[in-house]
């Protein structure tokens, strides 16, 4: 159904239809100048996150993508069956995104951080099964002020 879409707009613009070969970056900036709003990263729990409204959504079994799980990727069509899956689905460099639809997104100033981010401490919980004095990372809590 994609190819055909674009085949499609290819011919009504009277533009040829040519292979990229092995630079398939531009085809993917193509996808990303238009599907955008469709963003979505890696999250380190569960599937990815879109950027637009934090759902949880998976990559369809189906694609070619499935094994691989790349960080960030760009979508078609969301389908429901047993979970959310993303289909027709590219990898992306997230800078095309600010690149392409900078009134949408802004890279983020590293040195600022949000007022949420700023409540949150990694409280350390001891490992019974380690040595004394050995800690791990576990939870996260609001600090209190």
């Amino acid at each position: 159904m994609f190819i055909k879409q674009l085949l499609g707009i290819m011919d009504r613009h009277k533009l040829d239809v040519v292979s990229c070969g092995k630079t398939t970056a531009r085809i993917q900036k193509a996808i990303c100048s238009g599907y955008f709003r469709n963003a979505a990263k890696k999250d380190p729990q569960d599937g990815y996150r879109t950027l637009v409204d934090g759902q949880v959504i998976y990559i369809h079994p189906s694609s070619a993508l499935f094994h691989r799980q790349p960080e960030w990727v760009v979508y078609h069509e969301l389908v429901q069956t047993t979970k959310e899956y993303m289909r027709e689905v590219t990898t992306v460099d997230p800078k095309w995104m600010v690149e392409f639809a900078p009134a949408f997104y802004k890279l983020a100033d590293r040195t600022k951080l949000s007022k949420h981010k700023k409540q949150l401490h990694l409280e350390p919980l001891y490992n019974k099964y380690e040595k004394p004095d050995e800690w791990r990372i576990s939870r996260v809590r609001k600090r209190r002020n």
